[in-house]
């Protein structure tokens, strides 16, 4: 690239923050659509790491990827949804953010009627299935992508489940 990346055209470039590993740089735009951005992995802010590793995989029923910790200020456990993409890691040494902070996250499932059931039968405290109206939310399910039910982890940082409709139907 000639010039200056401070010069560079908005019109063709896009402006990155500077970090302590990659100076000011100006990409291509074409680069940057591109490429493809995919969430991995969320971290969730625990106090117990045990508990929270009981919950989310013999409650919630997620993979265990990874139960690693090479001393005893650092340990990382690495969790996924059924099916899911993203996964979720718990540990310690990992963030400063306070146990029970992490809010909205969601997951989608095909029946949040079933989903529900399954949450319930394995101890998880879980809402009736919900809807939301006019701006209120209330019981039982509603039209296409307006399903959920919500539950909280252990520690408070909390989860809603929507079922995402069925493309054939």
């Amino acid at each position: 690239m000639r010039g200056n990346a401070m010069n560079a055209s908005p019109a063709h470039s896009t402006l990155l923050s500077p970090s302590p590993v990659f100076p000011l740089i100006a990409l291509p735009s074409s680069l940057i659509a591109l490429m493809d951005w995919k969430l991995e992995v969320v971290v969730v802010p625990v106090s117990d790491v045990d508990r929270a590793k009981q919950f989310y995989s013999e409650q919630v029923g997620f993979n265990v990827d990874v139960d690693h910790q090479p001393n005893d200020q650092f340990r990382v456990v690495q969790l996924t949804p059924p099916g899911s993409g993203c996964s979720v890691t718990i540990g310690k040494g990992l963030i400063d953010s306070a146990p029970g902070s992490l809010k909205g996250l969601q997951l989608v499932v095909s029946d949040v009627e079933a989903a529900r059931a399954q949450l319930a039968e394995r101890g998880v405290d879980v809402t009736p299935v919900r809807y939301m109206e006019d701006g209120v939310w209330k019981d039982g399910h509603g039209g296409p992508w307006n399903s959920f039910v919500f539950f909280k982890d252990p520690d408070g940082n909390s989860w809603a489940v929507q079922e995402k409709p069925d493309p054939a139907a």
